[in-house]
């Protein structure tokens, strides 16, 4: 997936893809303080992205050492997860650090082409994306994480499927696939019921 996703943006690192992903999944599936909870991520130039924006409170990111904002510090990635709480999007470097955060994003958002129902989050993430050459990851409140590229929705990831899948590796050999009311369960097609002695 991060592999197709890099391929329409030529700034994209596979890397930092999969670690902004990885948390805005984690972010959609856990909320926080049991709540659901919405955020947006944006990759790309810092430097264009801040010149597009403007804080909309007190920048909680700003004047911390630059090793300390890297999105693959376990640390970062839940101060993330709290920050997420309070309004505005996350500007994230294309080397992968998290230099702002809290901020609204000013990007052309007439003649959008998008689905109806999306909120607010995907219409900026869609108009910077159109603005800007960055991509622009989205944590739906109804815990579904949209990925947008050059305008437009590119990729809808559902957190539960997404991480199922990064399990099912732990199975060997075929698998079978069985769905109830409710829950789909995948299981190996070595196991036999136990035999009676």
């Amino acid at each position: 997936m991060f592999e197709h996703l890099c391929r329409l943006n030529p700034q994209c690192n596979r890397e930092i893809m999969q670690a902004v992903i990885s948390l805005a999944v984690e972010l959609a599936r856990e909320g926080r303080e049991g709540q659901r909870v919405g955020a947006l991520f944006v990759v790309g130039d810092e430097a264009r992205l801040l010149a597009r924006s403007k804080s909309l409170i007190l920048d909680p990111l700003f004047c911390h050492e630059r090793k300390l904002l890297s999105i693959h510090d376990p640390n970062l990635r839940e101060t993330l997860k709290e920050l997420a709480l309070l309004d505005g999007a996350f500007i994230i470097s294309l080397d992968g650090y998290a230099v702002a955060g809290c901020r609204y994003l000013d990007a052309d958002a007439s003649n959008l082409d998008l689905p109806m129902g999306l909120g607010s989050r995907h219409v900026t993430a869609a108009a910077v994306t159109r603005a800007e050459s960055c991509t622009a990851v989205v944590v739906s409140e109804s815990a579904v994480v949209r990925v947008f590229f050059d305008g437009e929705l590119i990729a809808e990831i559902v957190p539960e499927l997404w991480l199922l899948s990064r399990e099912m590796t732990h199975l060997r050999g075929p698998v079978d696939e069985r769905e109830y009311p409710g829950v789909k369960i995948f299981s190996s097609r070595k196991v036999t019921a136990p035999t009676k002695e």
